[in-house]
């Protein structure tokens, strides 16, 4: 099964391909669509949303993750973020990809099993537990990795909930 994670934002958004075969969990591919700030919001939004379709189509994901949007401070940038994220769902809807959405608690949770985590420590087991060996930058690169393994692992529990 391939998944794709997704770490929304319009200036930066991360996504994250794994492989899943068993218990076993491989990166494919991660890194960030970035939109210049000059540009318009529209704009920004046309270019995330041709950029993540053309990445859909190339590694034809089974399964969608997105991180829940959790704003308590600036409501501006958490419209700007949900603006993002609307034209990422889009994106995989368009695909018929099957969408699961997951709060920043639920993503440090799956990883570290600790869902009050920081950033650091999400970092490091994303990379433990799929054995990248070098810094993933930026940060949102590896929250969209943390939000595939969530998905894969709630796919797992899923599946165990099934058989019982």
């Amino acid at each position: 099964m391939r998944i794709i994670g997704i770490d929304p934002g319009t200036a930066i958004c991360g996504y994250g391909i794994i492989d899943v075969k068993g218990s076993k969990l491989t990166p494919v591919a991660y890194g960030a669509i970035t939109t210049p700030k000059e540009l318009t919001d529209s704009q920004r939004l046309e270019i995330l949303f041709n950029d993540l379709s053309d990445i859909l189509e190339e590694f034809k994901p089974d399964k969608f993750g997105v991180e829940e949007l959790f704003f308590n401070r600036n409501v501006t940038t958490a419209i700007k973020v949900g603006q993002a994220r609307g034209v990422i769902l889009l994106a995989a809807e368009q695909q018929r990809i099957p969408i699961y959405e997951y709060t920043p608690l639920q993503i440090k949770q799956a990883v570290t099993g600790y869902g009050k985590a920081d950033k650091n420590q999400v970092i490091y087991m994303t990379m433990n537990i799929l054995g990248i060996r070098e810094k993933i930058k930026p940060d949102d690169t590896a929250d969209a990795l943390a939000v595939a393994i969530c998905t894969a692992h709630s796919s797992h529990n899923d599946r165990l909930k099934r058989l019982v």
